[in-house]
């Protein structure tokens, strides 16, 4: 299928869904779709021509044939492979980007809380999206993010009000399965009040060898003093395709930390944005990315100091394996009101495979003059003087290789502070190391 005619298949997708919900939908969400639709018919899907996007060729994405994603049965049995075992959480789960009340649970929330899908709210109290729904997530540029709002029909709305400490963890799951490719467009909404305290787990999964697409947008917004933990896992089919946004937005003295895990997908990009946009912010930004066989893994992140005072600290890790590739490019800007700022981003690969590469740009655009910025990036193999030491001591080639990779991948997996979620992760990465590597 050719660029085109994949584009007209998303217009007659576009017109399909504005004559179905055009009745029930608030008119601020119709207009939005359409200015979003706008976007993406002028953009068109980007090319390794555009800058933002010259390591990560997505013609098998722009290039495919994926239908709409229909309702399909699946048991707790399909999904117990990536559930997080021992988790006490309220759990949301989504099959094919539509809620599925009997997969989900619920646990005690606090008086004001709603932790639903986004088509309920629409249904019931649609004013309450309406501040949100795109609050965050610009589609003016961005041509998947363009896609994703035009076409999204659910997602996860997880809305803390003031003062509230939610104790158990909030478990978002999106799940798609079917046996032709499919596309989906998951969206999900976080709103934390002042004051208040969360912690999400967003996961993405899939059937191993099936084929899909999955695009999906997250707008999280969190209020002053407010504490927020997010962990995103994504564990999808190895050919399937993968392109998220993640927008952050802080207010005064909110503490953020994200813990971004890729253990799937074939061509998997991520973009996250965080704009800390008053004083005293924290913001930690870590990811931790394993790629095998000819997967693509493509990590994009911003942070944007805009007030003095802020903190921002950024980890990422990556393995790559045989012929996989991956792509790093952070950015941390420092307008020049944003006085004291103090922001450090490292970028750190290994290759554990003569042909498998990297492309990673840190970088930084200053334009205050009383701050502390720091960024770096390192590039290579086990280090011999590691190996050395501990051959030195008795321990063979293959397990003194394995201590070595899994040490590296492991302070990630480390910062995880839901135990049940730290095990669960260790597990799935373990699965997936080089043989030599599991011990």
């Amino acid at each position: 299928m050719s660029v085109a005619t994949a584009q007209d298949a998303y217009l007659a997708r576009f017109e399909r869904l504005l004559a179905r919900r055009g009745a029930t939908d608030p008119a601020w969400l119709t207009s939005v779709r359409r200015a979003a639709f706008d976007s993406f018919t002028r953009l068109g899907f980007p090319t390794t021509r555009d800058e933002e996007w010259r390591f990560t060729n997505v013609a098998p994405i722009a290039d495919g044939t994926f239908a709409e994603a229909a309702e399909g049965p699946v048991t707790k049995a399909q999904l117990a492979p990536v559930l997080v075992k021992q988790l006490s959480c309220t759990r949301l789960v989504f099959v094919n980007g539509r809620f599925s009340p009997a997969l989900s649970s619920y646990l005690a929330l606090p008086a004001g809380a709603q932790v639903t899908s986004i088509a309920a709210v629409l249904a019931s109290d649609p004013g309450l999206v309406d501040p949100y729904f795109t609050r965050c997530a610009s589609f003016d540029r961005h041509a998947f993010t363009a896609l994703n709002t035009a076409l999204t029909e659910d997602g996860a709305f997880v809305y803390i009000p003031t003062g509230a400490v939610v104790q158990d963890p909030i478990h978002v799951l999106y799940f798609t399965t079917s046996t032709t490719p499919v596309v989906t467009h998951p969206r999900t909404i976080v709103v934390v009040g002042d004051d208040s305290q969360v912690k999400i787990v967003e996961t993405y999964a899939g059937p191993a060898a099936e084929t899909y697409f999955t695009n999906a947008v997250t707008e999280i917004v969190g209020g002053e003093h407010s504490l927020i933990e997010h962990y995103r896992v994504q564990r999808e089919s190895f050919s399937a395709h993968h392109v998220s946004s993640t927008h952050i937005y802080l207010e005064r003295a909110a503490v953020f930390s994200q813990q971004n895990v890729v253990l799937g997908g074939g061509i998997v990009r991520n973009d996250i944005g965080a704009v800390l946009d008053a004083e005293g912010i924290e913001c930690t930004v870590n990811g931790l990315y394993l790629g095998n066989g000819r997967r693509l893994i493509d990590n994009h992140t911003a942070i944007v100091h805009a007030r003095p005072h802020c903190v921002s600290h950024e980890i990422y890790r990556g393995m790559l394996d045989d012929h996989a590739r991956g792509v790093f490019n952070g950015k941390i800007f420092v307008r020049p009101d944003a006085q004291k700022t103090d922001a450090k981003q490292t970028n750190q690969v290994l290759l554990l495979s003569d042909h498998a590469t990297i492309n990673t740009k840190p970088q930084l655009e200053i334009f205050a003059d009383d701050v502390r910025c720091t960024h770096g990036a390192t590039v290579g193999q086990l280090d011999e003087e590691a190996l050395f030491y501990l051959r030195a001591r008795g321990i063979g080639q293959a397990q003194a290789r394995a201590m070595l990779i899994h040490a590296f991948a492991s302070d990630i997996i480390d910062r995880v502070t839901i135990e049940p979620l730290r095990e669960a992760l260790e597990s799935a990465l373990l699965e997936q190391l080089p043989k030599e590597a599991r011990g």
